[in-house]
């Protein structure tokens, strides 16, 4: 393979890396539009080295995530189960919504979610609120802390309203599905409005659930011999590289210019579902 192509691979991943890190939504959203429109990979082969990029980029930014206390474990685990069934379903039911119906209501959900997240600008998670110590919150152990660079100080947080996050969490895997497109940027979303969870905590343990995700997929394409190695190498990289430059601005940005760079980035995803829905595919149309 060219040198030339091979850095410009690396390259770019550290980019996709470090956005997808700091956002919680890994490198696969970005790589995606990249590798075809600059790199000219089929569609098909860049969503599979786009895998490999997020379970790299998932694996670079945990252990700063950890080490703060940003990433929730258990919280991970519990909505990850509601994903997976949601994923299953869309299995089940791929083929009887048109697609273009599908573009439409994924861009709405984007459009209303961005709208949900830029409405709500503060996070002021400085303790533990008072509630029922007999909530599915509670009794499954969800509430937890984490150390805010910004803030200098230990942010405690409630896990709140769990039945209603772990119907949203079905909500992406079962869109995530029928569109074959990640289901991070719908989680984040889903655990600001639902959860109650701060940003920062929502990023990362969306992060992680995307690696988890990403890696069960990915042994399924390298089972049947569909990963390229000469371009999933460098990319995953430059996404590990990336991911610890993004996991670092995740740690040391405030809140508010994190949510402020999440709600730009669902408008131009909303804006380019809704072209799909007309039939214009900015990154190609898969065949």
């Amino acid at each position: 393979m060219d040198p030339a192509f091979v850095a410009w691979l690396i390259a770019v991943s550290i980019g996709a890396g470090a956005l997808g890190g700091a956002l919680g939504m890994a490198s696969g959203i970005f790589i995606v539009p990249i590798l075809t429109m600059f790199g000219h990979l089929d569609i098909h082969a860049a969503i599979i080295v786009s895998i490999v990029s997020v379970i790299a980029c998932s694996s670079g930014s945990a252990a700063p995530f950890l080490e703060n206390g940003m990433t929730n474990i258990r919280l991970a685990i519990v909505l990850e189960v509601a994903t997976t069934f949601g994923a299953l379903t869309g299995l089940l039911l791929i083929g009887v919504l048109p697609v273009s119906l599908l573009y439409l209501l994924f861009s709405v959900v984007l459009g209303a979610s961005a709208w949900q997240m830029n409405t709500r600008r503060v996070d002021t998670f400085t303790g533990v609120e008072d509630s029922n110590p007999r909530d599915c919150g509670s009794r499954l152990r969800l509430h937890s802390s984490y150390s805010d660079a910004n803030l200098r100080g230990e942010v405690a947080y409630r896990v709140q309203r769990l039945p209603l996050g772990f119907a949203l969490m079905y909500g992406a895997g079962l869109l995530s599905a029928l569109l074959g497109i990640g289901s991070g940027v719908l989680k984040i979303p889903a655990m600001d409005a639902a959860l109650r969870l701060p940003i920062k905590v929502s990023s990362a343990t969306s992060n992680f659930m995307i690696g988890v995700t990403a890696a069960a997929t990915g042994v399924a394409y390298y089972t049947r011999g569909d990963i390229d190695a000469a371009v999933a190498g460098p990319v995953a990289l430059g996404s590990v590289i990336g991911s610890l430059i993004g996991g670092r601005i995740l740690i040391s940005v405030s809140g508010a210019k994190l949510r402020l760079l999440f709600v730009i980035a669902l408008i131009g995803l909303a804006i380019q579902m809704a072209l799909s829905a007309l039939g214009i595919h900015v990154w190609g149309k898969p065949s």
